[in-house]
């Protein structure tokens, strides 16, 4: 049995782990570099984890879903596909990298915009700049007249 085959929680944050068991990996066949080995060995990765069955909080699964876009299925999967290495495990260690830092995303709320109001000085400023802008084009339209 490999080394990465154990059954420990994937960590994402210091308050939130998914279970292996809700990770499903397929190996397929990788194009690109490998020699001879690209034809006869499954070494790129499809990583499925499944949104909407997931044991992640209700708002994490809504911003996990905004943020994955054209990675989600219809059926509510997420598809992460890993083909870069030329190793199995290289390739499976960069897709569940690649979910973990979707996740972390995913987990961070976003900031509450407040409204702010433009202080007077600010508001004097910009007045100032459009009446010497209006000024330059008026000097401009005395000067064609003459």
């Amino acid at each position: 049995m490999p080394n990465w085959a154990c059954e420990l929680p994937l960590r994402i944050t210091d308050t939130l782990a998914i279970d292996d068991h809700q990770i499903e990996e397929r190996f397929v066949r990788a194009s690109g570099p490998g020699g001879q080995n690209v034809n006869k060995v499954s070494t790129a990765v499809e990583l499925r984890f499944d949104v909407a069955a997931s044991s992640l909080p209700d708002e994490v699964k809504q911003r996990l879903t905004a943020l994955a876009g054209s990675r989600l299925t219809a059926d509510g999967v997420l598809l992460i596909d890993s083909r870069e290495h030329r190793t199995q495990a290289q390739n499976r260690e960069a897709a569940r990298a690649r979910l973990v830092a979707l996740l972390q995303h995913a987990a961070r709320r976003p900031k509450t915009r407040r409204p702010t109001r433009p202080r007077a000085a600010a508001r004097e400023k910009r007045i100032a700049s459009k009446k010497r802008r209006g000024e330059i084009k008026a000097a401009r339209r005395r000067g064609a007249d003459e």
